[in-house]
């Protein structure tokens, strides 16, 4: 019985196209070109919104890192930026300016975060 069933799946019936497998192949590999296209331009978009976050950081800015630290921006130079974490110690801690992940406007930017 399991002999003929195999029989079965091996004759292929007249008038299919012979070579399917390189038309699946051309196919698979035209839909993997698209999707790396998509997520090129979206990752190239993503970039650019950050490069203009981060140039265009200001003083009194109140930003997060990477890491998760908040704080106000309390001066900025070419390569860095400072930051005043605790008000009460006047703590202040300096960054590289690529580790700053975002720039918090209200404390629903902090939410959408956690």
């Amino acid at each position: 019985m399991v002999e003929r069933l195999y029989v079965l799946a091996q004759t292929q019936p007249q008038g299919s196209p012979q070579g399917g497998g390189a038309t699946l192949l051309i196919g698979l590999m035209l839909a993997m070109g698209v999707f790396f296209l998509m997520t090129s331009r979206s990752q190239k978009r993503d970039r650019k919104k950050k490069a203009d976050m981060i140039d265009n950081l200001s003083k009194n800015d109140r930003v997060m890192t990477i890491g998760g630290v908040i704080g106000t921006v309390v001066g900025v130079k070419e390569h860095e930026v400072t930051l005043k974490v605790d008000e009460a110690t006047n703590t202040r801690m300096t960054f590289i300016k690529r580790s700053i992940q975002q720039i918090i406007t209200s404390d629903d930017d902090l939410k959408k975060e956690a």
